[in-house]
């Protein structure tokens, strides 16, 4: 285990356990240990934890590490798969665990207000009953939470339809670099002035730490419709896709798993996935029941006519939910047969996902890794799985060098290097092949209007200029 290179004054230390208790300050080897890491690659280790339970105390200690000079990363369930939330240079991480409570939940403005560590599926479990839900469902939501979403401006399979997480952000509280609390937003829709909620919504905790959110809730459709299309050839799954966005059809959920993820996913679920397919689309519609009907008919149609052997409908509930269980469960399935694997989070134009799958295959075979794919193919967005053994050097960096060549093809053919999962510290590298230097520049001004000593989350979306070797060391202090 390495040594975080910026630790923590003692001092420092002395005045965190004074204001949290000693039980919320974490300094022992072993429970660092819990921190170094998310759901993405790499690690670090951070100097201090901190649990805070209130804003006030989240706003005090963010004084402190002012005083102290100690760089600071917010944290929610660590379920990120970007590093984003690991403490690259060391310091103190904030986990908000601890603020974990629903503070309201407003029916008649279809809302609810919520601390940043509240899990995801826990907003729409507190409302089931009263005929409403939370829209963004990342796979996920059942550990990941409402502050690490807002941090990552997290999608999902549903986002096809609902948006990502600033679609349903009315409203934030948040500390900056200062220590001093503000507020945006609220109930109300729109509103005047910049939309700073929508800034900061994704800015991967460079810019502020989130204390409060307030989140849209949705009426539950009066129809839901589940579909299963299976392809004997991946490109007439593609082209299916294309057809279906050609069409004006919009489904809440459009997603697609190939012939490799279908075997992984299928031997741990059992979810009724073939295991001989190509690929498969998890088509999904909401809305009135005649409608959803008629376009359930076209959509069939369509799939026939691109090439499908077969198209499912979820007669039950429970079908349903047997389908939704094979997708979202299909990391853990991967750990049956990998023991390390790297997730990609690539976006093109749906025109554009037939030649980037056959582009894949033909990293992975040039690599010599597996990938499988599972992906929101709806809005491009695409997934690719490489696996791994993390205890082989050399495998590690044909995944990393894998994964940074299908980035970069989804840039050159329109796309984005990431939809969902943030830029963190993994596609720093990478940001310079999507955006030119002036637009970088923005970027930088705005981090550094809001955080212009760099102590929030250094190291992560862009190089600035705060590194072990450039601190500035105040008397007194340990580095």
């Amino acid at each position: 285990m390495s040594s975080p290179c910026f630790k923590v004054p003692e001092l420092a230390l002395v005045r965190f356990a004074a204001l949290l208790g000693r039980r919320n300050c974490l300094s022992k080897p072993e429970d660092l240990a819990l921190y170094e890491y998310d759901g993405g690659v790499d690690k670090a280790l951070p100097a201090v934890v901190l649990l805070p339970q209130t804003t006030e105390e989240v706003a005090a200690i963010v004084k402190i590490c002012a005083e102290f000079d100690i760089p600071l990363i917010g944290r929610g369930a660590g379920t990120g798969l970007s590093g984003g939330s690991i403490p690259r240079f060391g310091g103190a991480v904030i986990a908000f665990s601890r603020m974990n409570r629903i503070l309201e939940i407003d029916i008649p403005n279809e809302c609810a207000t919520v601390q940043p560590g509240v899990v995801n599926i826990e907003v729409t479990n507190a409302i089931q009953g009263q005929g409403y839900f939370y829209a963004p469902d990342p796979s996920s939501q059942r550990a990941c939470t409402i502050g690490g979403n807002v941090a990552e401006n997290a999608g999902g399979p549903h986002t096809l339809a609902y948006g990502v997480t600033t679609n349903h952000v009315l409203g934030l509280e948040f500390v900056t670099a200062d220590g001093m609390v503000h507020t945006v937003g609220g109930k109300c829709q729109g509103g005047a002035g910049y939309d700073l909620a929508g800034l900061l919504t994704g800015s991967e905790g460079t810019l502020v730490l989130v204390t409060k959110v307030i989140v849209r809730l949705m009426r539950h459709p009066e129809c839901i419709k589940t579909l299963l299309a299976i392809f004997s050839e991946t490109d007439q799954a593609a082209g299916t896709i294309a057809e279906i966005t050609a069409r004006a059809i919009t489904p809440v959920a459009l997603e697609m798993l190939d012939g490799a993820m279908l075997q992984m996913v299928e031997a741990a679920t059992h979810a009724g996935y073939p295991m001989d397919a190509a690929a498969v689309l998890l088509i999904e519609l909401e809305g009135m029941l005649e409608a959803v009907e008629e376009q359930v008919a076209e959509i069939e149609g369509l799939c026939f006519a691109n090439g499908a052997r077969e198209v499912r409908a979820a007669r039950t509930a429970e079908e349903r939910a047997l389908l939704w269980k094979g997708r979202k469960n299909a990391f853990g399935a991967i750990g049956r047969i990998s023991p390390s694997y790297y997730v990609q989070d690539g976006v093109v134009p749906r025109t554009k996902i037939a030649p980037t799958l056959r582009y894949i295959d033909e990293v992975s075979r040039r690599f010599g890794v597996k990938i499988g794919n599972i992906f929101h193919a709806g809005d491009g967005n695409l997934h690719p799985i490489i696996l791994f053994d993390r205890r082989n050097q050399d495998e590690f960096d044909r995944a990393r060098h894998a994964g940074d060549e299908i980035l970069r093809f989804c840039v050159a053919n329109g796309g984005s290097i990431t939809g969902e999962h943030g830029v963190g510290m993994e596609k720093m590298e990478l940001i310079p092949d999507q955006f030119n230097p002036d637009s970088l520049a923005v970027m930088e001004s705005l981090k550094l209007l809001f955080d212009p000593a760099e102590r929030l989350n250094p190291g992560k979306v862009m190089t600035l200029r705060r590194g072990c070797t450039e601190i500035r060391q105040k008397p007194g202090t340990e580095i």
